[in-house]
C-alpha cells in the first residue's frame, strides 16, 4: 500500500519539490502519493515548512512524522498540536551553502577586501592583512553547519575556537563549553560567527558584556538566527568602534522593516536570509531517506529534542 505524503511547505514552492521529491522517493524504493491537498486524515507524513499551509496537526490522525524543510524549529517546536516526532532539516545543500557564505564573508572581513572594493578616492595606502594562522576566530554553535564551518576555516589556517552549551570534541579545533567557555572563546575574538540555535537559553548571546569581551575592532557575522543579538547593543558597540563592523543574514523580524537602523548604518552590510536556503534537490534525499528509515523501524536522521528546543 502506498505511502501518503502531503507537502506543507510553502505553496509556490510546490512545481519545485513535486519532481525532486517523486525522484527521491523512487530511489529510496518507496512506493508513495505525494501531493499538496490530501485529506488531513489519509495523510502518513507531512513534509512542513513554518510558513506553509499548516499549522493544526490535529486533524492528521495517522500521520508519524512531521519533516521539516528549515534547519531551525523555532517556530513550530512549541505547537501544542504537534504530537507526532518532528524532524528538522540538515542536508548536504544546506550545509555547503552555509559554508561557502561564511567563508567567503570571513576571508572579506579578514582580508578587508571592502577597504579596496569601495576605495573611490583613489588612495594608495598599501595595507598587508594577517595570515588566517594570526587571526582569531570564534564560532558559535557547533551543530551540523557550525561544525563544518569551523572546520572549513580551520583548514584554512584560521586560529578557530568553537563554543556550544554541550562539550564536542572536533580534530583542529579548540571546542569549549558552558558560561566560562563563553567567556573564554569570546575574549580577543577577531571575528565572531553566530550559528547557534535560537532558544530561551541563546537570546541575546551577543549583547553589551560579551561585546566588550572581544577584541577592539572586532567583526560580527550572523547567518544563525536574529535574536541570538541584542540589537541596540551591537549598534552602541559599532558607533563606538569596539565592533568595526556587522554582517547580518537573520533578523528578530523578516524581512527586515525599511526604516530599521542597520540599513544606513556604515558599519553593517545586510543580506535577506540567503546563507543557507534549503535546496530541493537535496532536502528531497533526506526526506525520503528519514520516511525509509522509521518505515524499517531504524531512527530518522535530525529528531527534533522538544525540551532542548532543537
Amino acid at each position: 500500500m502506498a505511502l501518503n505524503i502531503l507537502f506543507a511547505g510553502r505553496p509556490d514552492r510546490w512545481d519545485e519539490y513535486r519532481p525532486t521529491l517523486s525522484r527521491a522517493f523512487q530511489e529510496a524504493g518507496l512506493d508513495a502519493v505525494i501531493r499538496d491537498d490530501l485529506p488531513p486524515a489519509e495523510v502518513d507524513y507531512i513534509v512542513y515548512a513554518p510558513n506553509g499551509p499548516v499549522q493544526d496537526f490535529t486533524p492528521y490522525t495517522r500521520a508519524k512524522a512531521v519533516l521539516s524543510l528549515w534547519a531551525g524549529v523555532e517556530k513550530v517546536v512549541g505547537n501544542k498540536t504537534l504530537t507526532m516526532p518532528l524532524t528538522r532539516m540538515v542536508d548536504h545543500g544546506l550545509a555547503q551553502g552555509m559554508r561557502e557564505w561564511v567563508t567567503g564573508h570571513v576571508l572579506r572581513h579578514h582580508l578587508g577586501m571592502d577597504r579596496d572594493i569601495l576605495n573611490r578616492e583613489a588612495r594608495w595606502e598599501p595595507v598587508v592583512p594577517p595570515l588566517a594562522e594570526e587571526r582569531k576566530v570564534t564560532v558559535l554553535g557547533l551543530g551540523a553547519l557550525g561544525r563544518i564551518c569551523a572546520e572549513t576555516l580551520a583548514s584554512l589556517g584560521f586560529d578557530v575556537t568553537g563554543w556550544s552549551r554541550a562539550q564536542k570534541q572536533i580534530d583542529g579545533i579548540r571546542c569549549l563549553a558552558g558560561e566560562d567557555g563563553l567567556q573564554e572563546a569570546l575574549t580577543g575574538a577577531e571575528i565572531v560567527v553566530l550559528l547557534l540555535p535560537f532558544t530561551s537559553e541563546t537570546e541575546n548571546v551577543i549583547n553589551a558584556q560579551t561585546l566588550d569581551l572581544m577584541a577592539k575592532g572586532a567583526v560580527i557575522i550572523n547567518p544563525g538566527r536574529g535574536p541570538l543579538i541584542d540589537d541596540e547593543a551591537l549598534l552602541s558597540a559599532l558607533d563606538s568602534g569596539q565592533i568595526s563592523h556587522a554582517t547580518l543574514d537573520v533578523f528578530r523580524v523578516e524581512p527586515l522593516p525599511q526604516d530599521h537602523p542597520y540599513w544606513a548604518h556604515p558599519r553593517v552590510t545586510v543580506t535577506p536570509h540567503i546563507a543557507a536556503e534549503t535546496r530541493a534537490r537535496t532536502s528531497s534525499e533526506v526526506i525520503a531517506e528519514n520516511v525509509r528509515r522509521n518505515e524499517a523501524g531504524e531512527p530518522m536522521l535530525f529528531l527534533v529534542d522538544r525540551d532542548a528546543g532543537y
